[in-house]
């Protein structure tokens, strides 16, 4: 069988408060990490854990991945500013028009993130956090729709996105142009074969698809770590 996405992992220089923050705003419970590090679980069914990291690498430019998180309301779009700000989050101009109506937001390391406005047709379907907004290729998301056997739920105009037949986020990604690569992603993906499968067969179908073995110096680690074809890092855990 396919692997799983298990985990968005997050490098942070303090992984205990960036989990603080975003149990916070998310509403998620936190739980110690099976492998280290602090994790945020899921109440309904986005289907992945939250994982953070220890890094002592600065972030350099806007992240790759961000969430596009929905609103039910106008007020509950504010409600959702206003709980980011009081945990510590700020705004930011990455670039926005007056007439936006999302809010972006950065987290206490600068992480960024949009608080989407009330009636959003293309995240209607989905829950609080709407999507994984990825700066990325169309052939990435061909990629990643055939790595987790996601249906594509679009595909115009070179941007795609693709969801869980189960439900939860989509990933998105915007099309060119992609922002140059700046060292290490600070959020990536972890993936793991379903109890009893086989770590190395699902990478190497992974590399059939198109991923590529990569060294960030994680030595014997029982991880492998794979680049997509867009070159954005991503791990393949033994379960």
């Amino acid at each position: 069988m396919t692997a799983q996405l298990v985990a968005l992992s997050w490098d942070a220089h303090d992984p205990a408060a960036l989990a603080r923050f975003w149990a916070g705003v998310l509403r998620w419970e936190s739980a110690d990490d099976p492998r280290g590090g602090v994790a945020l679980l899921p109440p309904d069914d986005t289907g992945f854990r939250i994982r953070f990291q220890p890094t002592e690498a600065e972030k350099i430019g806007q992240n790759q991945i961000h969430f596009d998180l929905t609103s039910a309301s106008p007020d509950a779009q504010q409600a959702t500013v206003d709980r980011a700000l009081a945990l510590g989050g700020r705004h930011i101009d990455i670039g926005q028009g007056p007439d936006e109506g999302h809010v972006v937001l950065a987290d206490p390391e600068g992480n960024e993130f949009c608080v989407i406005e009330y009636g959003n047709k293309f995240l209607a379907e989905c829950g609080f956090i709407g999507a994984l907004s990825c700066d990325g290729s169309q052939k990435v998301g061909y990629f990643w729709s055939a790595a987790l056997e996601w249906p594509l739920v679009w595909d115009q105009d070179e941007e795609t996105a693709i969801r869980s037949p189960h439900g939860g986020p989509k990933i998105t990604w915007g099309g060119p142009p992609l922002a140059p690569k700046k060292g290490k992603n600070r959020l990536h993906f972890d993936l793991a074969p379903p109890a009893g499968g086989d770590q190395e067969a699902e990478i190497e179908r992974l590399l059939a698809l198109g991923a590529t073995r990569i060294d960030i110096g994680q030595g014997d680690a029982e991880w492998a770590v794979l680049a997509d074809p867009d070159g954005n890092e991503f791990c393949v855990l033994p379960w």
